[in-house]
């Protein structure tokens, strides 16, 4: 088993970097094209930061392993709701009080239910459902891009641009950065699924928890230090937008594409465990976030404490 855990965190390590690489590089030749920075926003890094998420899904499916691509869905949402921004929130408290940030929770919720709605209803996400999330993340970003060309608001979900703006134009490092990301995506996706399942396979556990565990909590890594960075800094407001925009594309966008790759079908675990424990996760940010009510320190310790426990009882699964 130790082969496998050394190559699950490598495939793992291949991703966040191609995929921040892919992402950087993208934009560095979107800028050599003129694309506006609201367009590059909206698509390119909108699902592009979503890329390790979307290609270990895409893998999974492919492989058989639905297990891995449905729980990385479900526990990057746990994940960047009570990690992301519970852990966070212990340092220096997380204000809600931001502009349009409350039509992004509501959506959240809308993308949850109907998530939750097919599990319990239809069991498996196929070509028609996944079709249909796909419309779904077509129509949130084409709402976006209608209020942020009217100037109605700052959106909170579409800030992100600045920070990739690095390698603006068509140079080698734009050159090198699209070629590493689109070559080492499939490549990580690779080795954390197929080891990933053989991992399972041999701790007798259920797929999903590779998925829910270390797929999820390392795809957040990055987010989780960007956020832990902007509260020391006490400015750690700047995460809930994201970590909303997130988790809506993590079910329509990266759904969609889970299911327009093939079928993944829902088990007892992920029924009666897992995906419960992601609608209170959405539930507890919303309140936030629709009651405008900061995120405290207790709160945040409430959420991370919850964080951990889902953890322990996925390992106690594991063992039983």
């Amino acid at each position: 088993m130790f082969a496998e855990i050394v190559l699950v965190v490598t495939g793992l390590a291949v991703l966040l970097i191609d995929g921040d690489l892919l992402v950087r590089g993208t934009v560095g030749l979107a800028a050599a094209l003129k694309i506006p920075a609201l367009v590059v926003s909206l698509t390119v890094i909108a699902f592009g930061t979503s890329a390790p998420e979307l290609v270990v899904s895409i893998q999974a499916v492919l492989a058989g392993n639905d297990g891995i691509a449905l729980g990385n869905i479900i526990g990057s949402n746990v994940a960047n709701i009570f990690l992301v921004l519970g852990l966070p929130a212990i340092i220096y408290p997380i204000t809600t009080h931001v502009p349009g940030l409350r039509r992004h929770a509501a959506i959240m919720l809308l993308a949850t239910a109907a998530f939750a709605g097919v599990a319990y209803m239809i069991g498996f996400i196929d070509t028609n459902i996944g079709g249909a999330f796909f419309v779904g993340i077509i129509a949130y970003v084409s709402y976006m891009w209608i209020r942020a060309r009217s100037g109605a608001s700052t959106d909170p979900v579409i800030d992100e641009v600045e920070e990739y703006q690095e390698t603006a134009g068509l140079n080698m490092k734009t050159i090198l950065f699209l070629t590493a990301g689109l070559i080492g995506l499939p490549i990580g996706a690779h080795l954390l699924v197929s080891n990933g399942a053989t991992l399972a396979s041999g701790l007798g556990i259920r797929e999903e928890v590779i998925g829910l565990t270390i797929v999820a909590f390392g795809t957040s890594l990055p987010e989780l230090a960007t956020v832990i960075a902007a509260a020391l800094h006490k400015k750690s407001d700047v995460a809930i937008g994201g970590v909303i925009g997130s988790n809506i594309f993590n079910i329509l966008a990266v759904g969609g594409a889970a299911g327009l790759t093939g079928t993944a079908v829902f088990d007892e675990g992920s029924l009666s465990l897992d995906i419960p424990v992601m609608i209170a996760a959405a539930l507890v940010a919303a309140a936030f976030v629709l009651t405008r009510r900061d995120i405290g320190r207790i709160a945040g310790f409430l959420m991370f404490a919850a964080y951990v426990s889902f953890m322990v009882v996925l390992a106690a699964q594991g063992g039983a």
